[in-house]
């Protein structure tokens, strides 16, 4: 019984680096980090500031997701950000899992 928990929970840990991995890659693929970092504001906000603003919000990731896909402005301050209508919506809903597990 013990060894298929720890089974189990490395498969859980090794599925989430994966899925992390993807949504990192899915961001740099997608012009995202023309823009920002993960630990660093460039022109947008860094990643890490952003999971830590949306963590404890109920429906953070859908209402993330809409902000990439539909672009916006005044959270971060002025600059807005550019819809990204050209990003399949698996492909966003990736990328925000991964920004909010920063």
């Amino acid at each position: 019984m013990k060894l298929s928990s720890l089974v189990f929970a490395g498969t859980l840990l090794l599925a989430h680096t994966t899925a992390n991995a993807a949504g990192e890659e899915l961001a740099n693929n997608s012009g995202c980090l023309a823009c920002h970092s993960i630990d660093t504001q460039l022109i947008g906000p860094a990643y890490k500031d952003v999971a830590a603003k949306y963590r404890d919000e109920a429906g953070a990731a859908e209402l993330l997701a809409e902000k990439v896909k539909s672009g916006g402005s005044g959270t971060w301050g002025n600059m807005p950000m550019p819809p990204n209508a050209h990003v399949k919506d698996e492909d966003i809903r990736a990328i925000v899992a991964w920004i909010l597990s920063l």
